[in-house]
């Protein structure tokens, strides 16, 4: 550790650069340390400042303040209400009591934005690749497409003014999905329907029936809608006294005809779209890859042990990003990024599992398969 100080430019000469060492341990009251003991050291998977569980919840109390807490009953805190700006300035938040959407400006956590529109809660947001429209569900069975407002090149807030509300639903809205480019704007309800409507004038497109001729409903827990306007739904039977419970997965084409599915009765958790593949993660913790027009797994579902909660690609497509139940961040990618080229990288990483990289804790190397290097 010394050696690593000298290296940064560290020296005892110089308060301002005196030399730093880390907080490993946990015991500061034994007067002997047996340094084989695993409870003298302390967690290294947590920051510092949440090692204590005092201090842990003081936390958890500042973060739900810092979101303009309290969140209404029921509804889960997640990617479904929570979206940030494109350039990471604001973040746009759903699920408040008071039917609000909310804009919080990150870089100094202040509330810059309150809009109620909504006569429920809203449930679920989405913004465009471009990052110009948001738009928001709610349990008042409506959705609602706002502009995002730009100033000298950066989101500022939200227009107070909807540009478009869009009716049709007759349940609560669960999940959106919109895509400013081909002009859809794409929900999904507790009642499985998906409908599909035009960003710019508002117009009725189709309805998609997503859960068939079951006489037991299906929710769509999830939506992505892809650069040539294939709809993936997601939809989500809960399990019950009996009868397992029963996920899926359905791919629709822009005019709405069923391309595939996938069925399976380990509950799906996480859903991205990306060019020609699906990403899947699940709450036993498997990371899958599949084709889009046939679903079927492209390589071995990666084992990541604990649940998935939810799933993103970089811009460059050269790593996936997964987020943990218990907090953590792990990064999958293959080959390194200066090697990736414009659509080459894809076809190399759904083929991979040469690295998988755990960033957020103290470990570095994270290998749930034996296979380097295939």
């Amino acid at each position: 550790l010394m050696q690593l100080n000298t290296i940064a430019g560290r020296t005892y000469n110089d308060l301002s650069q005196y030399p730093v060492f880390p907080w490993v341990l946990c015991d500061y009251t034994s007067t002997i340390l047996d340094l084989e003991d695993p409870s003298v050291f302390r967690d290294l998977s947590k920051p510092i400042g949440v090692v204590n569980p005092h201090h842990a919840q003081n936390v958890r109390e500042k973060t739900q303040r810092f979101l303009g807490g309290p969140f209404s009953p029921g509804v889960v805190i997640g990617a479904q209400v929570l979206v940030v700006s494109n350039d990471g300035r604001l973040l746009f938040s759903g699920g408040h009591w008071d039917c609000s959407l909310r804009v919080t400006q990150l870089g100094k956590g202040k509330l810059v934005g309150r809009i109620c529109r909504h006569i429920d809660i809203v449930t679920c947001l989405a913004l465009d690749l471009c990052g110009i429209y948001l738009i928001s569900g709610s349990r008042d069975t409506s959705c609602i497409v706002w502009q995002v407002l730009q100033q000298e090149g950066f989101s500022c807030g939200l227009s107070p003014r909807p540009m478009q509300v869009l009716c049709g639903h007759d349940q609560e809205v669960t999940c959106v999905a919109i895509n400013t480019e081909l002009d859809m704007a794409v929900s999904g309800s507790k009642d499985g329907t998906v409908i599909v409507h035009t960003i710019r004038q508002g117009h009725f497109i189709r309805t998609l029936h997503a859960s068939g001729d079951s006489c037991i409903p299906a929710k769509i827990s999830g939506l992505q809608v892809g650069m040539e306007g294939h709809i993936v739904v997601q939809l989500s039977q809960e399990k019950c006294s009996n009868r397992k419970g029963n996920f899926s997965i359905n791919v629709y084409s822009v005019n709405g005809c069923l391309l595939s599915c996938f069925t399976t009765e380990e509950q799906i958790t996480a859903l991205h779209l990306v060019s020609e593949y699906i990403i899947l993660g699940t709450i036993h913790g498997s990371l899958h890859i599949q084709d889009l027009f046939s679903l079927d797994d492209l390589i071995t579902p990666l084992a990541l042990k604990v649940p998935v909660r939810c799933v993103s690609v970089t811009k460059e497509l050269s790593h996936i990003l997964v987020g943990l139940d218990d907090g953590k961040l792990i990064v999958v990618g293959a080959g390194k990024p200066e090697e990736v080229r414009s659509r080459q990288f894809s076809r190399r990483l759904w083929t991979s599992t040469r690295r998988i990289t755990q960033v957020s804790s103290g470990e570095t190397e994270y290998n749930p398969s034996a296979r380097v290097g295939k």
